[in-house]
């Protein structure tokens, strides 16, 4: 395990010793680290004149903006918690998220600071207390909660801290890296992207919201700025190659490309290669309660069949493969994952959602906690890890069970699929049936007939999709960058 670097320390010292060094980039202006620092000072400043207690949390709610990188600065240099939900939020779950935990100040960065819209206060009624053992808290993150309230993940300064060490020295992030941010703010992905670049020293490139989902502008941010490491999820890698496609150049500078979040389609990670001649490739694999967990180094040269394994724990990290029997498996064979990280929350903010998520280890081997995934797992005979699908996956139709993410992956794996979503639904004869929605490819003249061929080759019957709706243009997405299921289908 590499030692622990604190985030807001790290980045002052970069600061004062490299104030003209370049810090951000967005939208074609660049920030210095000294310029950030003076941002991230004023907005401790508009904290501390708060009426409020020190270690009472604020909400931030914007989106990602270098105003909203230097607030959450300033609550590091404030050692203040913050809540930083997701800013697609409509206004009622924001207004719940804020009252439970506790923020009666919510604070908008890219308003004028004397601007009425630069903060508000609010009701914060039955506030929930933090969970046993929580220490210092500083990101307060959530989950997606693209159907109901999303759970809120306190994360400690340590774990954060950890997290930081290990991803520095694993990528070797220094000063004179360029790193792209790609997720939102609010996504844990950028404990990595940016806070872990901004503690080393590094240039974080962070792509617009409002243009993440134009592939020639991220083409032309990796072009011009020099990208070195990008992590993203697989939308992003389909994007950024329908664009290449008009191009002949490739990234000859980039040295890590990281997958993560959702399934690679087999014909992406194809090309891949081509894009990143040079760089190592590396599919990741965690949860925004525990933080990365399990790495696997893909070999470019070799077979790149799909799904990818998810590796091997990563350095402190201890998981454990639980079968339907609540025993925990030695050997080959499938079962529920439970992680147990140093980067991990003490637990949801909400009682009733921690108990069930946030366990002991099933045998009672140590006193370490661990989180109960929820995904579905197969260990091979050489000890390689594959995720299969989710527990909440798992339906039954005409009697047979049927996990919808492995009828997902049968979808994505033609060559002319760029997205899929598949969901059941009530059914008033057989129960469920299932129902998808389909992206193909420009150009590729894919049908439901040869789709459905598809999948008769690869599914049982029971697990072919009833209706099959091909779509060209993108589906839907979740805040974290995902297919929303509820909407695409």
């Amino acid at each position: 395990m590499s030692e622990a670097i604190d985030c807001c320390a790290a980045f002052v010292a970069h600061a004062q010793r490299r104030p003209q060094a370049p810090a951000l980039v967005y939208n074609g202006q660049e920030i210095s680290y000294g310029d950030l620092y003076d941002m991230a000072r004023r907005q401790q400043a508009r904290l501390e004149q708060l009426p409020a207690d020190p270690a009472e949390p604020v909400g931030i709610a914007g989106k990602k903006s270098p105003a909203a990188v230097a607030l959450i600065l300033g609550c590091l240099l404030a050692r203040r918690p913050f809540l930083l939900p997701s800013a697609t939020l409509g206004e009622q779950l924001l207004g719940e998220l804020f009252s439970q935990a506790g923020c009666r100040h919510v604070l908008v960065p890219d308003a004028a600071e004397q601007s009425p819209a630069a903060s508000w206060e609010i009701e914060t009624g039955a506030t929930l207390p933090l969970p046993e053992g929580a220490g210092e808290i500083s990101f307060m993150l959530t989950t997606s909660g693209s159907t109901s309230l999303p759970k809120v993940v306190p994360l400690g300064r340590d774990a954060v801290n950890n997290f930081i060490g290990w991803a520095g020295a694993a990528f070797n992030i220094q000063p004179g890296t360029t790193v792209l941010n790609y997720a939102p703010l609010n996504f844990d992905l950028c404990l990595l992207d940016i806070w872990t670049t901004l503690a080393h020293g590094g240039r974080v490139v962070l792509v617009d919201p409002d243009r993440a989902a134009d592939g020639r502008h991220l083409f032309d941010l990796l072009a011009t700025y020099h990208v070195h490491v990008a992590q993203a999820v697989p939308m992003f890698y389909g994007l950024l190659l329908e664009a290449a496609q008009r191009f002949e150049q490739s990234f000859e500078g980039v040295e890590h490309v990281m997958f993560t979040g959702d399934a690679v389609p087999e014909h992406t990670l194809a090309e891949l290669p081509h894009l990143f001649p040079k760089a190592r490739f590396h599919n990741i694999y965690g949860c925004t309660e525990t933080n990365d967990s399990f790495i696997h180094e893909i070999d470019p040269t070799g077979a790149l069949a799909t799904p990818l394994p998810i590796g091997t724990p990563l350095p402190g990290v201890d998981a454990v493969i639980v079968g339907s029997d609540g025993t925990v498996l030695e050997g080959e064979g499938d079962g529920e994952l439970y992680v147990s990280t140093p980067f991990q929350s003490v637990g949801y903010l909400d009682p009733a959602r921690r108990a069930a998520a946030f366990v002991s280890h099933p045998q009672g081997d140590n006193n370490r906690s661990y989180f109960r995934t929820g995904d579905l797992v197969h260990r091979d005979a050489n000890g390689r890890v594959h995720l299969v699908g989710r527990s909440d996956f798992q339906v039954k139709v005409r009697g047979v069970a049927v996990n919808t993410a492995e009828v997902e992956r049968v979808l994505l794996e033609h060559p002319s699929v760029l997205e899929a979503a598949v969901l059941a639904q009530p059914d008033s004869v057989y129960g469920r049936r299932l129902v998808s929605a389909v992206r193909r490819a420009p150009d590729s003249g894919l049908n439901s007939l040869t789709l459905r061929g598809h999948c008769a080759r690869h599914l049982p019957q029971a697990a072919i999709p009833a209706q099959l709706r091909i779509v060209d243009d993108p589906l839907p997405k979740t805040p974290t960058g995902k297919v929303d299921r509820n909407f695409a289908v």
